[in-house]
């Protein structure tokens, strides 16, 4: 049983990363689960849950906080005007099976095989965020045909398994294909919904042993992590679209580029060790 004093500290780690990931949702559209995953898994590490099925409980936790993040913020945007519903239409069935069949492939895997997984996508990630620029082009509109087809279960299948919403893969999709970016962050936040709602149904399933299922978890969802970290973010995402709408993200996006490719190292050091 963990002693009050670090039960408390972890409490207001949570807090403060609950209330980052809010803003992070609307400012970038990454929906916080690019912070909110290696945050519960030191959490839960602390608190002495390291099963093989820890990374699960993460995963899932991360992506029940971003049915509520994301749809905030894509409540936020399109108040603006700012969301591609035409986007979100033709790429909503695509995304739904992708986050699904992601769902199954994370329940098969141990959770040392996901931290790698993890990190070798949040390099990828990181490094496009820290080096990437917005006028980079590969085509002029949205695919369509067979390639939506392919990239849309693609970006559900990877987000499931990082835990994240559409918004690390969604925004630089749409932006190099030309879709603006304050639009492009608007809609990766549909992409949350739609990848969040059917994973995080499939994940309460889940059966979870007691080593990596830390207290009040059902199926693979923790329900205090989920509470507090839906507490900050209902009060910070709002500020996030805010700051999208009247401030150049550039810098930050770079800032947090290099800070998510210093949680990748970290990830697959634990992995590597673990």
């Amino acid at each position: 049983m963990p002693d009050l004093t670090l039960t408390l500290e972890l409490l207001a780690f949570l807090i403060v990363i609950g209330g980052f990931a809010g803003v992070l949702a609307g400012l970038l559209g990454v929906g916080g689960g690019i912070v909110l995953v290696p945050a519960f898994f030191f959490t839960f590490q602390a608190l002495g849950y390291d099963g093989p099925q820890v990374m699960q409980v993460c995963l899932a936790t991360s992506l029940a906080t971003i049915i509520v993040t994301s749809l905030r913020s894509v409540i936020g945007h399109n108040r603006k005007g700012a969301v591609e519903w035409p986007i979100l239409k033709g790429w909503g069935p695509g995304i739904v099976f992708g986050a699904i069949v992601g769902v199954l492939a994370a329940a098969a895997l141990r959770s040392t095989s996901l931290q790698i997984i993890f990190g070798c996508l949040a390099l990828v990630i990181g490094c496009y965020m820290t080096f990437g620029r917005n006028s980079w082009r590969i085509a002029q509109q949205m695919p369509s045909g067979i390639k939506q087809y392919l990239y849309s279960p693609l970006v559900g299948f990877l987000s499931v398994l990082m835990g994240i919403g559409g918004g690390s893969f969604g925004v630089p999709l749409m932006s190099l294909h030309n879709v603006p970016i304050h639009r492009a962050v608007a809609t990766a936040a549909g992409f949350g919904v739609l990848i969040a709602v059917p994973s995080a149904i499939g994940f309460l399933f889940l059966d979870v042993g007691a080593a990596s299922r830390p207290p009040l978890t059902i199926g693979a969802i923790n329900l205090p992590g989920f509470l507090i970290v839906i507490a900050m973010t209902l009060i910070t995402a709002p500020l996030g679209v805010r700051l999208a709408h009247s401030l150049d993200p550039g810098p930050l996006k770079r800032a947090f580029g290099v800070f998510l490719l210093l949680v990748a190292l970290n990830m697959l050091r634990k992995a590597w060790m673990g």
